[in-house]
């Protein structure tokens, strides 16, 4: 009653402040978590993907540096018949968002008005728009309080912020990737992986197929960090070519989405249809498909330079050679904010082109003065802080004793 008394405007804004820091210190139980974000997934508008007429799969991934995975894993589980209609948001802070990837292509619309972004989603098997305005307007009030009285880091609002949306939805399958380490929301491994086993059991007790993995976000994942860089990097893996932690992790979500549909009994079975489809082209087609769905231009695919292409890049290089020991995630986000690819607050202009190439990452060997990364940049003051944040976010060992790549990249979180 209290917070639905909230949503509509009859608690004042200083007594929910009062209930959320009780939270925040006494948390909530499991069923108080359940009632409160089955509440809010009520609260606004909710979507039927009945007409769909199949199998629908959502995915959701906690936030990280060069993270496409939807971008690959999503034509990928298309390609298998099943259908992903799904709903992204845009970046803030140090990790990117997959609509400003998709609006880097040329064209492309991520707010198609809802139906005909359902029946993109029909006749492709994938869709992705932006976020609906109308969608848990609840938790868009809670969230400005959270974040004014440093309520924001509890794990039971955190799960009921997420799940609320995804109830709200209503896909029949969703895989959560749950990022923990240096780049992530929750850096502390044990808490994410708290939260993770907590929204399984969120989207189970409201009818929901979940699957969590916790995913490592120690340095980027991919090839690069920034939005037409990145776009080009999912192409490169959908194509067969991409970086491998992006083309592992893109394997590993869809694999959990064809389990929870239930078209493989077994998780060995799951991967080889992932592999089968990724290397047959199929996945390939779907985004192309989707692209030219939503009004983007299709050549892209084909000729990733008709995607954006930055004024300026130059190399960051290592004044002493040795192995690449660590890459801070959050410092290359920093960095790629500096060059314009994201945004310090919402409603900031960026740059498509704008970004980081790498060209070592974690264990690779590299001779002095030797590039690091590639910057691609407009120019501008934002340059010289994005050369700083990069070279204190690489650390290079001198020693010869090999470096191990990262740690585990994925592990399957069970409720």
């Amino acid at each position: 009653w209290f917070c639905a008394e909230y949503g509509h405007g009859r608690i004042p804004d200083c007594q929910m402040a009062a209930w959320l820091m009780a939270v925040f210190f006494q948390g909530l139980s499991k069923a108080e978590t359940v009632r409160l974000t089955q509440l809010m997934a009520a609260s606004g508008r909710r979507l039927d993907l009945r007409s769909l007429d199949g199998v629908t799969v959502d995915k959701h991934s906690t936030g990280g540096v060069g993270d496409t995975v939807t971008l690959v894993a999503g034509p990928l589980i298309a390609a298998a018949g099943l259908i992903v209609a799904k709903l992204a948001g845009r970046g803030l802070g140090h990790t990117g968002g997959t609509i400003d990837k998709l609006e880097s292509i040329p064209g492309f619309r991520a707010d198609l008005p809802v139906e005909v972004w359902l029946q993109a989603a029909k006749r492709v098997g994938v869709a992705i728009s932006a976020t609906l305005p109308d969608l848990v307007p609840l938790d868009g009030r809670l969230y400005a309080l959270r974040d004014a009285t440093a309520t924001v880091d509890s794990l039971p609002l955190i799960a009921a912020s997420v799940m609320s949306k995804k109830l709200a939805v209503g896909a029949d399958c969703l895989v959560l990737d749950v990022k923990t380490g240096l780049g992530a929301f929750l850096p502390d491994r044990a808490r994410a992986a708290a939260l993770a086993a907590l929204m399984v059991e969120l989207g189970r007790a409201s009818g929901i197929k979940v699957s969590a993995l916790l995913t490592s976000m120690d340095q980027p994942l991919g090839g690069s960090a920034g939005n037409s860089l990145e776009v080009a990097g999912a192409i490169r893996a959908l194509q067969g070519e991409g970086a491998p932690d992006l083309t592992e992790l893109s394997l590993a979500v869809a694999a959990e989405a064809y389990l929870l549909a239930g078209l493989d009994g077994g998780l060995e079975q799951a991967y080889a249809r992932a592999r089968r489809l990724l290397a047959g082209g199929e996945a390939l087609v779907r985004f192309q498909r989707m692209v030219e769905a939503q009004g983007g231009d299709p050549r892209v695919i084909d000729d990733p330079r008709r995607l954006p292409t930055a004024r300026c890049s130059e190399p960051l290089v290592t004044l002493a050679g040795g192995t690449v020991a660590s890459l801070d995630a959050k410092g290359v986000g920093l960095a790629a904010i500096a060059l314009g690819a994201g945004r310090r607050h919402m409603g900031e202009t960026i740059d498509p082109a704008a970004g980081i190439e790498f060209r070592a990452k974690v264990g690779d060997r590299v001779a002095a003065g030797e590039a690091l990364a590639i910057l691609h940049h407009a120019g501008g003051a934002g340059v010289g802080e994005a050369r700083r944040l990069l070279s204190a976010a690489y650390s290079i060992s001198e020693s010869d004793r090999p470096v191990a790549a990262c740690a585990q990249l994925v592990t399957r979180v069970e409720a």
